[in-house]
């Protein structure tokens, strides 16, 4: 701020009055008095905003935290993951066992791990006990039709089973470089061919042998994930009930199997008359679920284990009536009601819809229309959004899988822990299209890199965030939406780099512009350590490369993870956030009330 002012020649007797020029500075200077008497008093009020008139806003923003209580705790594997069944049709299931691909998932755990999709509902598990029959995965039909070399790779892939059945404990698998390269090809036609299902709205069953589940669950135990599968809910009686026995089959063989699991019905049932020509109402559907329970009781090893759903779409006025007539029939019978996201069509999605203020808030309102369902029947029952993607029909490439959409994830993870949605299940961990967090390389996407740092730094208790020097007076008939949103945890407890009591912020700047945050309060005067995360490479915001503090991320090995270091500020030093970026910052040992236990 700058103020231009005259003095005269002769320096003003003490009875003098001051130029009256000098009133701006005065009032700032006693604002600035009375911040910090408020900080050192450790007043938690919100920080003044009103500014006298003739005083330009100030490009500082002063940020403080409530520090006593936790205004939200969610869950513990609140950022967790999900497969989608094509994983079958395109032949992926089979490097499930790949160390690299074991590594990244073990860096986001404990997660929960759903297996389910759009395909879900066209699942059959067959007990097949031969095993060249019960492979799973792409059959030596596709390579013989396409590769000279088809017989080799096909006792390649078998000699890989083998191996896999003789070792104890996880089992992990080096797969050559051959198989990784003719399963890409494969993959790729078939992602072709289950576009076509998707936009023609008909879709062919898919097989789940015995021997396909038994990598399934591997893959998920090694990697410290719990499993959570989706049964198909599609099977109908004449008299539009459940038909059970594929399922039976199922949950009998993975009991044998002692296998720890947890279980949905169905994926988005307020599309089945679009997709099957059989709609399935709310009413049905909680008695499918009361089925299930029944199923699962008698079974010693399931007879406690949790139930979900019923997982259905976008809040609209007949999922909502959907939603009421299963809570009627079956909401004490779930241990959460699940629910799914979309944000963009992903034909026709540009980078520039990544930065939408008003896209990262059309979640909020649908928070609420299931929220007051579910209180109405059942007040206090958990809430999950799962499937969570960026861009429907699978995402679309350069955009889904880069750094750009990044920005509606984490703001995702921030609006959801704040409104108290106990779980958030992305979509996909790998394969399926463009939204996944793992490409066909085996490579993590900056939505990993953003994940993985999220897991690292960010406990479950969600903090209240108090700012002053964000409002702006909106123009007539236009809303104003933050462009700078931040968020405050708990410090993860398990992170043993910081004690606790510690504080964790993440901040997203979708300005063009740099953003100065001062720390107030009881964050004042504190080591913060930052961890920048930026694209990297020439794409910009169309990178799938990022860099943390100015250093490019990549697996050390297959393994290995890198190590993930922080850049210490010094206490006290303004927070300056660069335009268009994420970042986290640690606010080391504030002693935090809320973070100090568990």
């Amino acid at each position: 701020m700058r103020v231009l002012c005259a003095f005269p020649e002769a320096m003003p007797s003490s009875n003098s009055r001051p130029p009256a020029c000098l009133a701006p500075v005065a009032l700032f200077l006693a604002l600035l008095l009375h911040l910090s008497l408020s900080s050192q008093a450790g007043d938690r009020r919100p920080l003044p905003v009103d500014r006298a008139p003739g005083l330009k806003e100030k490009t500082l923003i002063l940020l403080d935290v409530s520090t006593k209580n936790p205004v939200r705790t969610v869950n513990e594997n609140f950022l967790s993951l999900q497969l989608d069944p094509s994983i079958i049709h395109d032949g992926w299931l089979d490097f499930l066992s790949s160390k690299r691909l074991v590594t990244l998932a073990r860096g986001l755990s404990p997660a929960f791990l759903r297996f389910g999709g759009k395909r879900t509902d066209f699942l059959q598990f067959q007990n097949l006990r031969n095993p060249a029959k019960s492979r799973g995965g792409p059959g030596p039909d596709y390579y013989l039709k396409n590769y000279e070399d088809a017989f080799f790779l096909f006792v390649d892939i078998v000699r890989s089973d083998v191996a896999l059945d003789k070792q104890k404990g996880c089992k992990i698998a080096q797969h050559p470089d051959v198989m990784l390269e003719l399963q890409r090809e494969k993959a790729a036609q078939m992602h072709l061919v289950l576009l076509k299902e998707q936009f023609s709205n008909t879709y062919s069953n898919l097989i789940l042998t015995a021997r396909s589940l038994d990598k399934l669950y591997n893959f998920a135990d090694c990697s410290g994930l719990h499993l959570i599968f989706a049964l198909n809910a599609l099977r109908r009686n004449p008299n539009n009930s459940w038909n059970s026995s594929s399922a039976l089959s199922l949950l009998k063989y993975s009991a044998s199997k002692k296998y720890n699991i947890s279980w949905e019905l169905g994926n988005e049932p307020n599309n089945y008359r679009t997709m099957h020509g059989r709609a399935v109402n709310g009413s049905q559907l909680g008695k499918d679920y009361i089925q299930l329970k029944s199923l699962l009781q008698p079974i010693r090893i399931y007879s406690r284990a949790s139930l979900y759903g019923p997982n259905i779409g976008r809040p609209r006025k007949n999922v909502i009536a959907l939603l009421d007539g299963f809570m009627k029939v079956a909401g004490s019978t779930v241990d959460a009601v699940t629910w799914q996201h979309c944000y963009i069509d992903g034909r026709v999605v540009k980078v520039m819809d990544f930065l939408k203020t008003r896209l990262l808030d059309t979640l909020s309102d649908q928070i609420r229309k299931i929220q007051k369902v579910v209180n109405t029947y059942t007040p206090g029952k958990k809430i999950w959004l799962e499937g969570v993607v960026t861009t429907s029909a699978g995402g679309t490439n350069n955009l889904s899988d880069s750094y750009a959409a990044g920005f509606l994830w984490l703001n995702t993870l921030g609006m959801l822990a704040n409104q108290g949605i106990d779980v958030v299940i992305r979509h996909s961990f790998f394969d399926h299209g463009y939204n996944h967090l793992v490409d066909q390389n085996f490579n993590p996407l900056p939505d990993y890199w953003l994940s993985l740092l999220y897991k690292r730094l960010i406990g479950p208790k969600v903090l209240a965030v108090h700012v002053a020097g964000l409002q702006r007076k909106p123009r007539p008939g236009r809303v104003i939406r933050d462009k700078l949103r931040i968020y405050a945890h708990c410090t993860n407890h398990h992170n043993h780099n910081y004690v606790r009591g510690s504080i964790t912020l993440f901040i997203i700047n979708l300005h063009r512009s740099r953003k100065k945050i001062k720390l107030a309060g009881t964050l004042r005067d504190k080591l913060v350590h930052q961890y920048l995360l930026q694209p990297y490479g020439q794409e910009g915001l169309k990178s799938k490369s990022v860099q943390l503090n100015g250093q490019p991320l990549t697996m050390v090995d297959d393994g290995t993870l890198p190590d993930l270091k922080p850049r210490p500020l010094r206490a006290g030093r303004t927070l300056v956030i660069p335009p268009v970026t994420m970042g986290f910052y640690v606010v080391k040992n504030v002693n935090a009330l809320a973070c100090r236990y568990r």
